[in-house]
């Protein structure tokens, strides 16, 4: 099931469901130890006139959008039944870990009305159920569960005109209760709201859950408010220390407070987004805000969030691909983010290996991820990696130059990674053909020598040269650029099928024979495009993307590009080459604003963004892929990869207006 949106602070990341609960809630990195696992819920609540129901049991009609321009939820909830409406206004404190859900509650009815509102927490920290505890502090009026130097404090008040701020106040919630959850034959203690009263029960311990009621009257065509909060530390003392914040500043401030710093983050560059639709624009702001929201505070980019992969399979996709995360450090850069970027640079300058290459993936506390590449093939030893990964952290890193002109930080890390990944794509390379020595493909599927990352790997060594002689190393420069035109060579010798005008998808070495697999991959033409290994114009070029978009355009309504012929990841059937991923439909488009040269060629590619914002979930939120047929997200929703490709999707169409020197005024003004 996707997230509808996700809200963070490179401490904590919460993932809102389409019920607009708690689904995931990831602290103290993004992706690293999510304290909500599998089957477990943060259920909300509504009793009124002796009827009570739950968000998530279908009676409610509830909308999930995100607030334009900042990283903030805009969800409402309605219950024509109820005559009643939630306005849900949600946001993570951006400088400290509190997660904080603004309420308005509406009655619609021409009566006064008492109105219960229950929330119910179900914690399972470090991903176990034995060992928590919650229990009631009746000195600080708050709910706590801990496990370790895991603790999570829970509170809620009534907004009123003049608030004292005081948790023991009246306008706090007024019963409370915890038990046993899923065990024993026990439901968990939120069934104890359902007739409208808790028994404030005071603690509890196991696998457990605890739930909170706050009341509110409210005149007939009026509204009430409040506010729900979740203070996160290392320890219950810290945690009260943050509560007391809390009601100090008062929640409403630190709502504002959050959206305004992330209004002024995400319109850090002043981009001017002419002849772009309002839409077109609310979405690239929300996927650099998405993209962000998975960005740890020690620069590790998790692909997603989404913990419900756990449902279809055996793990998630809450790593750190060294792949996925050198695509969103580019978009970040290209935005103006300079300082996630360079955490994310010197995160991998911390992983990489003393050989010089990445691992598969990494989880956000710099170790080792989970890997299905194994250390050995038949029979002889080999390297478990995929080698465009390290080739676009390389390649990745010349755009952070250019864009920050941080001389300094590229000098620290020049050796240690620079380097030390260019001397390895130097050396894994076959001696005859000079291409790179075989790795994982892109796909992390097939072993050989595909051509995507002998792209790579030109394009991180062309960087490297790049690098070496802006730092006076002439010697490591030319070693570099000699290194980068053999691959090149190569590419072009041995990847390309000039009797079917296409690259192939890779080379399998057996012996001393390299078998070609004719397979159309859609991440073949794209390296070869992507780094340059021809330029745009080149007919080779052309023809080669006329072929693979031919083979691999998805034809059904939907549209949109598969990623190569037979593709089975989470295929639904039918006869399509596989299931469109805005990936690849992305690289289309980057491939098609390449030929725009003039203003009469634009309006087609305004109106192909249409179909990333059609496609994409209503609070902006992508996923990784989609069904070919009904249009519904598949994998890992959201997915930061294509957040990514987005935004550089966007700033290249910004950076073609101005190469060809269309007047951004007067191009507004004609639309």
């Amino acid at each position: 099931m996707p997230k509808y949106l996700t809200l963070g602070n490179g401490s904590i990341l919460v993932g809102l469901d389409q019920n607009a609960l708690v689904k995931d809630f990831y602290y103290h990195y993004p992706g690293l130890e999510n304290h909500v696992s599998e089957g477990l819920i943060h259920k909300i609540g509504v009793w009124c006139e002796e009827q009570f129901t739950w968000l998530d049991d279908g009676s409610w009609k509830i909308e999930i959008d995100s607030e334009r321009g900042t990283m903030a939820s805009k969800i409402i909830a309605s219950s024509a039944n109820l005559g009643l409406e939630l306005l849900f206004s949600d946001v993570v404190y951006n400088e400290k870990n509190v997660f904080i859900r603004e309420v308005h509650v509406r009655n619609k009815f021409d009566r006064n009305r008492n109105i219960r509102i229950f929330f119910n927490q179900q914690f399972c920290r470090i991903k176990t159920g034995s060992g928590d505890t919650a229990y009631f502090d009746p000195g600080n009026h708050t709910l706590v569960h801990y496990k370790g130097r895991r603790v999570f404090l829970i509170n809620a008040i009534i907004d009123v005109k003049n608030p004292i701020r005081n948790a023991k106040t009246n306008n706090s919630f007024s019963q409370y209760s915890t038990g046993i959850l899923g065990l024993e034959g026990k439901e968990g203690t939120y069934k104890d709201a359902e007739d409208g009263e808790l028994v404030n029960n005071p603690i509890e311990h196991g696998q457990v859950d605890s739930v909170l009621r706050i009341d509110l009257a409210i005149a007939p065509k009026s509204e009430g408010k409040l506010y729900y909060w979740i203070c996160v530390a290392k320890s219950i003392i810290k945690a009260q220390q943050l509560n007391d914040y809390v009601i100090n500043r008062g929640p409403d401030a630190l709502v504002k407070s959050t959206k305004d710093y992330w209004k002024a983050w995400v319109h850090n560059q002043n981009f001017s987004f002419y002849g772009l639709s309002d839409k077109v624009i609310d979405l690239f702001n929300t996927s650099l805000v998405q993209i962000r929201s998975h960005v740890a505070r020690n620069g590790a980019i998790i692909a997603s969030s989404d913990s419900d992969l756990l449902k279809h399979g055996r793990d998630t996709y809450s790593y750190v691909w060294p792949r996925d995360a050198a695509f969103c450090a580019l978009a970040l850069d290209k935005a103006g983010d300079f300082n996630a970027a360079m955490r994310f640079y010197d995160f991998c300058n911390k992983v990489i290996t003393p050989e010089g290459y990445f691992m598969h993936k990494y989880l956000p506390d710099y170790s080792l991820g989970s890997s299905w590449h194994p250390w050995i093939r038949n029979g002889k030893k080999q390297i478990p990696i995929q080698e465009d990964e390290t080739a676009l952290v390389i390649y990745a890193l010349w755009s952070h130059y250019e864009l920050s002109k941080d001389l300094e930080f590229i000098e620290s890390i020049y050796n240690s990674l620079i380097k030390n990944a260019a001397e390895f794509m130097v050396n894994y390379r076959d001696k005859k053909t000079g291409l790179p020595k075989p790795s994982y493909d892109l796909w992390e599927e097939k072993y050989g020598v595909s051509t995507f990352t002998a792209s790579s790997v030109y394009g991180a060594l062309i960087v490297a040269a790049n690098f070496a002689k802006l730092l006076g190393k002439e010697q490591s420069a030319q070693r570099y650029k000699r290194a980068a035109d053999n691959v090149q060579k190569g590419i072009l010798t041995y990847l390309f099928d000039k009797k079917n005008n296409v690259f192939y998808r890779q080379l399998e070495i057996k012996g001393n024979d390299m078998i070609p697999d004719e397979t159309v991959d859609m991440s073949s033409v794209a390296g070869v495009y992507k780094f340059k290994v021809l330029e745009c114009s080149d007919e080779r070029l052309k023809k080669a993307f006329e072929v693979t978009l031919e083979r691999l355009r998805v034809r059904t309504d939907l549209g949109g590009i598969a990623r190569y012929e037979g593709d089975w990841y989470h295929r639904t059937g039918g006869d399509i080459p596989g299931n469109p991923w805005l990936i690849t439909s992305l690289w289309h488009l980057q491939y098609l604003i390449d030929f725009v040269t003039k203003e009469e060629d634009l309006p087609d590619i305004v109106n192909k963004f249409s179909w990333f914002v059609d496609r994409s979930l209503p609070s902006g939120v992508m996923p990784e892929q989609f069904d070919p047929y009904t249009g519904v997200p598949l994998s890992a929703t959201p997915l930061t990869w294509s957040h990514a490709e987005y935004v550089i999707t966007v700033i290249k169409y910004l950076e073609k207006i101005e190469e060809i020197g269309i007047c951004k005024a007067c191009y507004s003004l004609n639309k």
